[in-house]
């Protein structure tokens, strides 16, 4: 099934790792016939200042490899709450089928062969419990989690995970919000913004004194997910579990960490998207994409740590690349 891709484009370090996806995509997907829309915010109020792409050789490339750079309007959210620009760019897509990915993010094989219900919207497992923050008094998880079903008419039964025990985190509904999918891009993001504004704008006392900077996008995104009856991937979900955030694509964040944990495939995959010289000669303008693409930083931080038996925390990893002078973001 064709389906079109989403990210969101603007000035500055998005702008870089925009070029990065799009050149992973178009070397490691090449079944893939769908549109890349770049959503592009536009200056105004909620900006203080230009977001836009500026004119150059990261623009140019873009387009060189089939981007659409499209604008929208940053009417809820902006550069308080940037993380919104992925809820109202979804009105960038036209109708269909639709992957949303965070920039920050690359292709590694090729997304046109996997099996995906787009009628059953899912997200990335790729999380931890971060929100919501439970006090020692409470509300607990069900109490918070079950008045927001039912405040956008779920259930909080129809949700839960129960091989998890009662009170555990990941018992409940919860995603990380680096890439999701649904069949109408137009539906998922009324759902996903009204969810979103409900929490921030008129929350439930159970929800009044949780922290949503910058949680709120992964706070509103199950609701949504929930109520266009879709769920885990591998579960109620319309996707096997591994195959995104696994063997198909990869959610690093920031590229001292793409290199410190990733599985070869990954490395084997960026690589050789990037060497082509019309890529490299626009990458390498990005200090971190030059010293860890082009440079061997990469392989330096590889180096320093065993895939198979990484730190539990990431701290402890990010502690040992800036001790060996490898955090370049």
């Amino acid at each position: 099934m064709t389906f079109n891709i989403m990210i969101v484009g603007q000035r500055g370090r998005l702008t870089h790792e925009a070029c990065l996806f799009a050149a992973t995509l178009r070397h490691n997907a090449p079944g893939w016939d769908g549109r890349l829309i770049v959503a592009e915010p536009q200056p105004g109020d909620r900006w203080s200042d230009d977001p836009r792409i500026p004119a150059g050789p990261q623009r140019d490339l873009l387009e060189s490899l089939g981007a659409e750079i499209v604008p929208f309007e940053s009417r809820h959210f902006g550069s308080y709450y940037p993380n919104g620009n992925k809820i109202e760019g979804l009105v960038t897509l036209p109708d269909g089928p639709f992957m949303f990915f965070d920039t920050d993010t690359v292709i590694t094989s090729d997304i046109s062969t996997l099996d995906i219900d787009f009628s059953r919207p899912a997200a990335s497992m790729k999380r931890e419990g971060t929100w919501p923050e439970i006090e020692i008094y409470g509300p607990g998880y069900n109490d918070i989690w079950g008045v927001l079903h039912a405040r956008r008419g779920g259930r909080l039964a129809d949700t839960l995970d129960l091989n998890w025990p009662d009170e555990y985190w990941q018992r409940y509904l919860y995603f990380n919000a680096g890439w999701f999918f649904g069949q109408h891009p137009d539906a998922f993001r009324r759902a996903f913004l009204d969810a979103a504004l409900m929490i921030r704008d008129d929350p439930p006392d159970e929800v009044a004194c949780q922290v949503l900077d910058p949680w709120l996008d992964q706070a509103a995104l199950p609701l949504a997910i929930h109520e266009l009856g879709g769920g885990r991937p591998g579960d109620k979900g319309g996707i096997d579990d591994g195959l995104l955030d696994g063997s198909h694509s990869f959610h690093y964040r920031f590229l001292p960490l793409m290199y410190a944990t990733a599985p070869d495939h990954v490395i084997t995959a960026v690589e050789a998207a990037t060497a082509p010289n019309p890529v490299k000669k626009v990458l390498k303008d990005y200090e971190p994409f030059k010293r860890f693409l082009y440079q061997p930083k990469g392989g330096k931080a590889r180096a320093l740590f065993d895939r198979s038996d990484l730190p539990r925390k990431e701290q402890a990893i990010r502690n040992r690349l800036k001790r060996e002078g490898l955090w370049l973001r």
